[in-house]
């Protein structure tokens, strides 16, 4: 069987736990046998993040900078138990916001979708993928406590010395608030993010914010995306027949549970994050059945798997226990990395390379009906095997191997 070869690599990006052991499993199981695969690769263990002082991070965001294209394990975000438990000198951040951050990227999460496994909503054919404004909000806010009557006000001072208050209100008691802010700069590179996957991926677009009511927050996000569609987009939006189109947050709810599916759904940062984990319980009930991709303006792109590092299943692991943990989103992760790639170096070998891999994925599933437990819990009729990750991965291979014997081998 010959080998496909990479013109130009991609950036690796190691994890954590049981995600960890099912990256080496499915990098050397799953994608060696097929591709010479060319990486630059950063392992971002918690042990090495804190020998490093978590420059790693940074140093392999700026490589995704550099090469274009990334692939990246589940990592672990460290809080005081883990600390203890590994030793840690700090709690320190989570890698994925540090590589947003500086990739200035945008989140799009889409279910992979199995015959065999009927959404939540009846109505759902085709995926809704969420894209997720990965800055500001709440995230980067900050609140306060107060144990009395008293009032508030907001001050804005600019660096060339000019004040602006506004006045929040009178409490008469104690309670609580919170402010947060977002840039243009950001807003806008999240619209161009959202629009340019819509083109790539021949999808309709959706925003949706509540600026009836945030008459300033949210009015600006509405303002800044239709700008920026008018101005970038629009002709190439109609030359495909595609919409974009805003809504009412609420609207847009009722909206996505009446329709088929099959669009972007673009959602600020607090809102995508709740859509996401919604949209893939609704789907398939499972983490680990979403694809997740990051994509900034420039054209930077990353791909990894949407769960966790499945802590649990790997103390199991580690006691010589076999997990039946669902290794689908890190195959997915794999393959979209590699299909971004051969786009871009016009590889059409490694793009149907991807394309057979992840329908050896959907045959082990929908055809042969060997699942992982999470998946068998979510099917209505009973899978025809149960199986362990090692197992799954080996059942996913056999298929792999005969599609591509048939349409690239020789």
């Amino acid at each position: 069987m010959k080998k496909i070869v990479m013109i130009k690599p991609i950036v690796e990006i190691d994890g954590d736990e049981m995600a960890r052991v099912m990256w080496r499993w499915v990098k050397e199981r799953l994608i060696a046998p097929f591709v010479e695969v060319k990486v630059e690769y950063y392992d971002l263990h918690i042990r090495v993040r804190d020998e490093t002082d978590d420059r790693v991070t940074k140093q392999a965001a700026e490589a995704i900078k550099r090469v274009g294209v990334g692939v990246k394990c589940a990592t672990i975000t460290p809080n005081a138990e883990r600390v203890k438990e590994y030793n840690l000198k700090k709690e320190w951040r989570s890698p994925n916001a540090t590589i947003r951050e500086i990739l200035d990227g945008t989140i799009f999460r889409a279910p992979i979708i199995v015959k065999n496994v009927a959404p939540a909503v009846r109505f759902w054919r085709k995926p809704i993928v969420v894209a997720r404004h990965a800055f500001g909000d709440i995230y980067s806010g900050a609140g306060i406590r107060f144990d009395e009557a008293g009032e508030a006000e907001i001050l804005y001072r600019s660096i060339s010395g000019r004040e602006v208050r506004v006045r929040i209100g009178v409490f008469p008691g104690s309670g609580v608030l919170q402010a947060y802010y977002n840039l243009d700069r950001s807003i806008e590179g999240f619209a161009k993010a959202v629009f340019k996957y819509a083109l790539m991926n021949n999808l309709n677009v959706w925003f949706a914010a509540k600026e009836t009511i945030s008459k300033i927050y949210d009015a600006k996000f509405k303002e800044v995306f239709q700008e920026v569609f008018d101005r970038d987009f629009r002709d190439a939006f109609e030359r495909r027949g595609l919409k974009y189109e805003y809504y009412l947050i609420d609207d847009a709810y009722s909206r996505a549970m009446r329709s088929e599916g099959g669009f972007v759904w673009a959602a600020k940062n607090y809102d995508g994050d709740v859509l996401s984990d919604m949209i893939a319980a609704a789907y398939s009930g499972s983490l680990a059945m979403m694809t997740s991709e990051l994509l900034s303006p420039e054209g930077y792109y990353l791909t990894e798997a949407a769960h966790g590092t499945v802590q649990r299943h790997y103390y199991k692991y580690l006691m010589g226990e076999k997990t039946s943990t669902n290794p689908t989103a890190i195959i997915f992760a794999w393959s979209r990395a590699l299909r971004r790639r051969g786009e871009l170096d016009g590889s059409e070998e490694l793009i149907k390379f991807t394309q057979i891999l992840e329908e050896a994925v959907r045959k082990t599933i929908e055809v042969d009906g060997i699942v992982t437990q999470d998946i068998a819990k979510a099917m209505e009729d009973q899978p025809k095997s149960i199986v362990s990750t090692e197992e799954f991965i080996e059942y996913v291979r056999k298929n792999a191997d005969h599609l591509y014997h048939h349409r690239l081998g020789t």
